[in-house]
């Protein structure tokens, strides 16, 4: 073994320490200068910070205020003209998009050689690296396709039945839980309420109650650690989230292969996954009984982790949107007035009955006001991109290969559409007006190109059955306070105030 020296006579360990301390100093100077050195490269003649706190760079402040942060990353984008903005966290440049046809342009090139969805700054940790989100070509496309059934009329129609019960049943908790004389937060109850709408339509009767309090607690767990440092050590709310998702896909995947084997002993689909195992499993056993291997992406646990992107996309998004929709609300009664209107020509809460899909679709100022909404307070607003290589985004802009890069569709949403900072239903109802196809560009709420959100029909008919419930069988008042209404990110955005209302029931009765 080799022998340590001994300390020459007189020289203790803190006489080392300050022997090296000019060499420490130095080294920490010198990847201090490279970096901002590097960061300014990267950055060119966009706008930015001139200097970024080594390492970390503005991941405080994002993580302290993540509103202020990307208001001031909008703002340099927009005030300077370039419809881009730089920064840096956590030791990766990143580049802000605002201009909506650069996000198309982003949208449009995720492919190996340019742009990688991540779904999160640091969503391969979190996620997984085989997550359904980072597939490319072919086999997203096969995978897609797969998927397709869970999403047709028929399958939208057995979930409608199964939302309107959880929605009433809701509603009609948060009731018995308030005073009309006493406003109160409806965030929370939601949230509740899209949990167990996710759990019930996605896996339906393979979930027990055991099961729905364990997943609850994970998902909570989980949503903690989305907005929390980056940090994956015990004791961290971001290992403590990493750790819920591979105990939420484990729970998922055994609803699919619960789901595998009822398909396949001819049951009805009740639920999101028996329509897509459905097709699924004769896929597969046809394979197997001509001797090819099994298709891709078939194993219970990738299975599992994919319904864990169904839900989370769904999840915290629905809860974001009601809460807006109920805010908005709030100041429009004219808007109120006509969705009662409609949904009263076509359905009674007295009547103890569902709004049937037929009646549903003929709800088409109640569908208007859901876009609307969606458009108004888009509730993811980023969509975050890594550059796997450098990309020429501009004529006179080269994403260099690392950088994070932020198309946000919260600012698209301001764009081209008239009075775009109003809330108008009339924008997607009026048939001389149609902006849905004269600014379709500048909706990116549901993303664009290959990775457009697949469920995006399923997320815009819970909110439009919501407002039809809710409108239908309460009457409320917000409560106005300052700053009520400023988007706050858990992790998508909601009202600082958690929607805060005066509630009563308005119907003599109303069954689920």
């Amino acid at each position: 073994m080799m022998e340590l020296l001994p300390l020459p006579l007189g020289v203790g360990f803190m006489g080392y320490v300050r022997a090296a301390a000019p060499l420490v100093a130095a080294a920490v100077a010198f990847y201090f200068l490279v970096e901002q050195l590097s960061y300014h490269r990267n950055k060119g003649v966009l706008p930015g910070p001139s200097l970024v706190v080594p390492f970390l760079g503005s991941i405080v402040p994002m993580i302290r205020d993540p509103t202020g942060f990307w208001e001031v990353q909008a703002a340099r984008a927009r005030d300077s003209g370039a419809g881009l903005a730089a920064d840096f966290l956590v030791g990766r440049f990143i580049l802000f998009v605002r201009d909506s046809e650069l996000s198309h342009r982003v949208f449009a090139n995720v492919r190996p050689d340019a742009f990688h969805f991540v779904g999160h700054p640091f969503g391969k940790k979190l996620f997984g690296e085989h997550n359904f989100i980072y597939l490319f070509g072919d086999e997203h496309k096969d995978l897609r396709r797969r998927m397709a059934p869970t999403f047709t009329p028929r399958a939208l129609s057995t979930y409608a039945a199964i939302q309107q019960r959880i929605v009433l049943a809701h509603i009609r908790r948060l009731l018995d839980e308030t005073s009309p004389a006493t406003p109160a937060p409806i965030r929370v109850a939601c949230r509740d309420m899209n949990l167990e709408t996710s759990q019930t339509v996605f896996v339906g009767p393979y979930l027990t109650q055991e099961a729905r309090a364990r997943f609850g607690e994970d998902y909570a767990v989980f949503n903690v650690g989305v907005i929390a440092l980056p940090v994956d050590l015990p004791g961290f709310a971001f290992r403590r989230a990493r750790l819920a998702v591979g105990r939420l896909v484990r729970t998922l995947a055994e609803c699919v292969g619960q789901s595998k084997a009822r398909m396949r002993a001819g049951g009805e689909p009740e639920c999101l996954v028996d329509y897509w195992m459905q097709g699924l499993v004769k896929e597969m056993d046809e394979a197997a009984a001509a001797g090819r291997p099994l298709p891709k992406h078939t194993a219970d646990e990738d299975l599992g982790g994919y319904l864990f992107d169904f839900l989370f996309a769904a999840q915290d998004a629905s809860t974001s949107s009601l809460c807006w929709a109920v805010a908005a609300l709030g100041s429009h009664p004219d808007v109120v007035a006509r969705m009662r209107a409609e949904v009263s020509a076509v359905w009674s809460p007295e009547s103890g009955e569902p709004i049937t899909p037929d009646k549903f679709m003929q709800l088409k100022y109640t569908h208007a006001v859901a876009r609307e909404v969606v458009r108004y307070r888009p509730p993811a607003t980023l969509v975050p991109h890594i550059a796997a290589e450098p990309f020429k985004l501009t004529e006179w802009y080269t994403v260099p290969k690392g950088a994070i890069v932020f198309p946000s569709v919260y600012e698209s949403s301001f764009q081209g559409f008239t009075e775009a900072e109003a809330f108008d239903p009339d924008r997607f109802f009026s048939e001389a007006r149609r902006e849905d196809e004269a600014f379709k560009r500048n909706f990116l709420a549901f993303g664009a190109g290959a990775h457009q959100c697949i469920g995006q029909r399923y997320a815009l008919n819970h909110l439009a059955l919501f407002l039809a419930l809710f409108v239908s069988v309460v009457d409320f008042k917000r409560h106005t306070t300052h700053g009520c209404d400023e988007p706050v990110y858990m992790p998508t955005i909601v009202p600082k105030d958690d929607c805060t209302v005066y509630l009563h029931q308005r119907c003599s009765s109303f069954s689920f």
